[in-house]
């Protein structure tokens, strides 16, 4: 492969508001090389989008992620809202002067979140919207898609996700029918509330339906028809089994339109980066890779649990062919020692590592792909 550079999505003096161009695309499988203009920058896909719920990749600062290859990560409205509020954000122009990252970001609608709280007393769900709990104070909130779309736009993220209902797993096929209507109700609404506003921000649909392939097909279909910037699959992570998630994405792939990203919800792990990219997904966000690293298991051909007493005198970097500045400076020793004395550092050297791999490892899909060569790397991998 050839040398990587890494660095935040390139800024570009011609950008104007949000599209997608293809660049490459495999001929053995549907995987394809593209690039995503936001207001923001211009990022190259396929894609990993680290996850920031706090408006913070943990540990590092904007600069160590631009190192790292980030061009993007993930904001939660949800956590948004409740600390420090949207109105504090906004005042302070919004979510890229307020961490200090000037690349794109993308927010999710908050869906999630109420999924994630479902199966307790805190929330409500609704044809109109959500009513939770503050899992913080106990106090009473009301999440709707017009809100949703309210509060993306104040934080000034480049592109939102439409309000939806998250389906548990496993779930009845009637339930999980009536989550899809109101999914596709709120999608109506999420679009709706979205056009009314002035700008360059970009707005994707979600797609649900449980492992359900006529709800999954019935929904692709659904939410293509609408008009949005780009699809977003979701509840492909929420306890489903690796096959299930490729049946899913073999029923709905080919329903989506081929001029438009495709985003995938939650999901991250090496085998399903090559699985999801061959189905032509451009970008995807995951929390593994940053949780992987505060817990000491690093990134490698084969993954490595430093906290084990066997590198406790391990002269070796992490990964001896990675040039990440965790690996071109650090032992495993010293590593496992930060680990062991639980030394702030040791998660901060075990992000930089984790994110830098996944993003070497995208840069070489993206490569293999160009020169037909991605099968072939798959191999190498999986």
């Amino acid at each position: 492969m050839g040398r990587w550079i890494p660095g935040q999505a390139r800024n570009d003096k011609n950008m104007n508001g949000f599209r997608f161009k293809i660049l490459h695309k495999d001929k053995k499988t549907n995987a394809r090389v593209g690039e995503i203009w936001t207001p923001h920058g211009v990022m190259k896909t396929p894609a990993f989008v680290p996850v920031g719920t706090q408006a913070s990749v943990k540990s590092l600062t904007p600069d160590e992620m631009k190192e790292t290859g980030v061009q993007i990560f993930f904001v939660n409205t949800y956590h948004m809202y409740l600390r420090p509020g949207i109105e504090v954000v906004e005042k302070l122009g919004g979510l890229h002067k307020f961490m200090g990252w000037d690349g794109p970001i993308i927010t999710d609608s908050g869906g999630f979140q109420v999924f994630s709280l479902g199966r307790s007393d805190l929330v409500k769900i609704t044809d109109n919207g959500v009513e939770f709990r503050s899992h913080w104070d106990g106090s009473k909130h009301l999440f709707t898609p017009e809100r949703s779309m309210e509060w993306q736009w104040k934080l000034g993220s480049d592109i939102h996700i439409a309000f939806d209902d998250c389906t548990a797993y496993p779930v009845t096929h009637q339930a999980a029918k009536r989550s899809l209507v109101r999914t596709h109700s709120w999608a109506k609404r999420s679009l709706a509330s979205h056009q009314k506003q002035k700008g360059s921000q970009a707005l994707y649909g979600s797609i649900q339906g449980s492992v359900y392939e006529d709800l999954r097909k019935e929904s692709a279909t659904f939410i293509s028809s609408l008009d949005f910037d780009g699809i977003a699959i979701g509840g492909v992570a929420v306890g489903e089994s690796k096959k299930e998630m490729a049946d899913i994405l073999d029923w709905v792939t080919p329903i989506l339109p081929e001029e438009k990203p495709r985003h995938l919800l939650g999901v991250g792990e090496i085998d399903d980066i090559f699985a999801l990219v061959e189905h032509g997904i451009d970008t995807f966000d995951c929390v593994q890779p940053t949780r992987l690293a505060r817990m000491g298991r690093l990134l490698a051909q084969n993954e490595i649990d430093i906290t084990k007493k066997i590198f406790a005198e391990d002269k070796k970097p992490i990964d001896p062919e990675c040039q990440c500045y965790t690996c071109t400076h650090f032992s495993r020793a010293y590593i496992h020692h930060l680990f062991h004395v639980k030394e702030l550092l040791a998660y901060r050297l075990a992000t930089i590592h984790n994110l830098w791999f996944v993003h070497r490892l995208t840069h070489d899909i993206r490569e293999a792909i160009g020169d037909g060569t991605f099968l072939a790397l798959k191999k190498k991998w999986i």
